[in-house]
């Protein structure tokens, strides 16, 4: 049964999607998939359990498809192309059809361990994408194609290991990386006491506050990044600030952070 937080990000999702007609019918084949729900619990298992971080499941993977889809509207609405407008190959919601496909998948890789796991998302992605899309498109060969290859290089960068080169693959890279308040280290903080690798992950992640992402400045997208103290820090330079600098989507983002209470600084 799905949770109460993966419920109501659902509802978001789809609410940002009503004017997207192959994308609302994508996120909601998605949703009902329960392959890929049960991918996405037990990845999150073994992140949390066996491998002790933060939260790498069907929240946070929602999460992620909600924050990209909001950058993507942002840049769609100062009439910013996507790669595959850009190339005149695909349209706007081709591209946002390939980020939702690799946010909802992206860190199904998991399920077999932290090392490489981008890569080992993509190879269980592709069944699923095959899948969706051909229920999709059934009769557009094209838009599978163009769709598909997105989305696994959004899958395979997402940890800025990876060169990559398109809009879509770049604003995937920030929206996985704009998933890190608080929420995320909530379970692992419970039930794991005794220090371990990759605690700095969940502590970090447990004094961001909270995540603003909306229009911006002197740019279009602003991310406004509140916590509780310092050690949020980390989170902000090791993890999201890295994740920008290898965009290709990092010319349209400026980015604050700061402790509640004082004042933000401005990284971009």
């Amino acid at each position: 049964m799905k949770s109460v937080k993966e419920v109501a990000t659902e509802s978001k999702i789809q609410d940002r999607l009503k004017n997207y007609p192959a994308c609302l019918e994508l996120v909601k084949y998605l949703f009902a998939d329960e392959e890929l729900q049960e991918m996405q619990e037990y990845s999150n298992n073994v992140s949390i359990r066996r491998l002790g971080y933060n939260d790498h499941g069907p929240v946070h993977m929602r999460q992620v498809v909600g924050n990209a889809i909001k950058m993507l509207n942002i840049l769609h609405e100062f009439e910013i192309k996507t790669s595959l407008e850009q190339e005149e190959i695909g349209t706007f919601e081709d591209s946002m059809c390939a980020v939702i496909l690799a946010g909802m998948m992206h860190d199904l890789g998991m399920a077999i361990g932290r090392q490489g796991h981008e890569e080992m998302s993509a190879l269980l992605a592709q069944p699923i994408i095959d899948r969706a899309l051909n229920y999709l498109f059934p009769n557009d060969l094209h838009k599978r194609v163009i769709i598909k290859s997105v989305a696994t290089e959004a899958i395979i960068g997402h940890m800025s290991s990876r060169k990559i080169h398109s809009i879509e693959a770049g604003i995937l890279l920030i929206a996985d990386g704009c998933d890190m308040t608080k929420g995320r280290a909530r379970i692992p903080m419970q039930i794991n006491t005794t220090p371990r690798v990759g605690d700095i992950h969940k502590y970090s992640a447990n004094a961001i506050n909270r995540i603003s992402i909306h229009k911006g400045e002197r740019k279009p997208i602003k991310i406004d990044i509140e916590m509780s103290g310092d050690v949020g820090f980390f989170q902000i330079e090791e993890v999201l600030l890295s994740k920008i600098d290898a965009s290709p989507a990092k010319q349209f983002v400026e980015l604050f952070a700061g402790v509640a209470g004082q004042e933000r600084k401005c990284y971009l």
